[in-house]
């Protein structure tokens, strides 16, 4: 696949080096095409390195207009992505303006046409930009985020670039293009994101799971060619593109969701922090504060991830065990108790574990186990669905 992959001048342009392998990574050609501002971000020797053409960003370069260079990258993209995408480019597409190269082979092309922005949050949620967002969808171009994180400004809130494993999933789903990957027809189930259990209308029993680990692993396992079906919890995350999510509350509606999709599933990823316990009963209206102490009782939730294992034509389940103390003992207690194929298992606590860009794991199975030294969640996801597709297809020749 021919991709035209446009870069303009926001801080995240430090991610392009990784995009460009990883579009690569799955067949494309990439041809880069930089803004004036991008160059204050990303060097045109390390772009250039990674992408094998020269960067082109100069709308009047002679020897290359002599030639029509924009018409004829317009008509060799098979698709056009901008990441990052900033308020201003977005802005100038709206209103046809085509004042550079990138501006203009976004007017010249008749392929599909993706953003990625990243912009501080401020800027995100402006009504200009929001209403700028509205008429690209309508007009057919594709906007891939942005995340919800922490950003270069110190600040926290939606407008952060998506990760670019997920972007060039995504730049691939747009064309029906197939991955050539571990995965590539294999339908992938992956739960993520903490569960809400009622008290009353307005309160809940929940956990500290951001869901950031479960989307990441999504995303890598459809990056490797997985049909990933994303079961969540409520989390503040943007929903992976190219990707099925069925969006839950509880655990009861988490168990319902998984066992209506697993029938025909491959591999089970639990990586959900589901509630172990919920409230016996739900109150209709909101508890009022009048006694000095309230009991509630508590009843055990389902177990999904031991009801997936114990299915008679199980898929290759793998849990997670989210531990304070004795990680190892506790996941490997776990996965034998469970008779699981694969366990991950991490220490959560203060500054580690939940509401984290990074992360550390051990995998473990009957026999072994592996160790994941500190990276970000994208990173170890990456990893972690290497792993799982070498350990499936054992199971699977060994089961043949």
């Amino acid at each position: 696949m021919n991709v035209v992959l446009g870069i303009s001048g926001g801080i995240a342009a430090y991610k392009a080096p990784d995009l460009v392998r990883r579009l690569r990574e799955r067949g494309a050609d990439v041809q880069i095409v930089t803004t004036a501002s991008a160059e204050e971000f990303v060097t045109s020797t390390a772009l250039q390195a990674v992408s094998g053409r020269p960067i082109r960003s100069n709308l009047w370069d002679k020897e290359a207009e002599a030639a029509m260079s924009h018409i004829e990258l317009a008509r060799w993209a098979d698709v056009v992505l901008i990441a990052p995408a900033t308020a201003e480019v977005m802005a100038r597409i709206v209103s046809g303006g085509a004042p550079d190269l990138l501006t203009t082979i976004c007017l010249a092309t008749e392929a599909p046409i993706a953003l990625a922005p990243a912009m501080n949050h401020v800027m995100w949620s402006n009504q200009a930009t929001q209403a700028n967002r509205d008429v690209l969808e309508k007009r057919g171009i594709h906007i891939l985020g942005p995340g919800i994180g922490s950003q270069a400004c110190g600040e926290t809130g939606a407008g952060r670039m998506l990760e670019p494993d997920a972007i060039a999933a995504a730049v691939f789903s747009l064309t029906g293009a197939q991955i050539d990957g571990l995965l590539k027809g294999r339908k992938v189930v992956i739960t993520a994101g903490p569960t809400r259990e009622a008290i009353d209308p307005v309160r809940y029993i929940t956990n500290r799971s951001s869901g950031k680990m479960g989307y990441a692993i999504a995303s890598a396992a459809a990056a490797q060619g997985a049909d990933v079906v994303l079961i969540s919890g409520p989390v503040n995350l943007a929903e992976p593109p190219g990707i099925e999510v069925i969006k839950v509350e509880s655990a009861q509606q988490m168990y319902e969701a998984t066992h209506n999709v697993i029938r025909d599933a491959d591999i089970f990823i639990a990586a959900a922090a589901v509630a172990d316990y919920r409230p016996a009963s739900v109150v209709a209206q909101k508890i009022k504060k009048k006694d000095e102490a309230m009991r509630l009782e508590l009843v055990r939730c389902p177990d999904i991830l031991a009801s997936v294992a114990a299915l008679p034509t199980a898929p290759f389940t793998v849990g997670f065990a989210a531990e304070t103390d004795k990680v190892i003992e506790y996941a490997r207690g776990k996965l034998e108790k469970k008779k699981l194929d694969l366990i991950i298992a991490n220490r959560v606590g203060d500054n580690c574990g939940f509401d984290r860009d990074d992360n550390t794991a051990t995998a473990l199975w009957q026999n072994g186990e592996q160790s994941f030294p500190t990276c970000s969640k994208s990173d170890l996801a990456r990893e972690l669905i290497e792993l799982v597709a070498q350990h499936f297809y054992a199971v699977r020749s060994a089961d043949t």
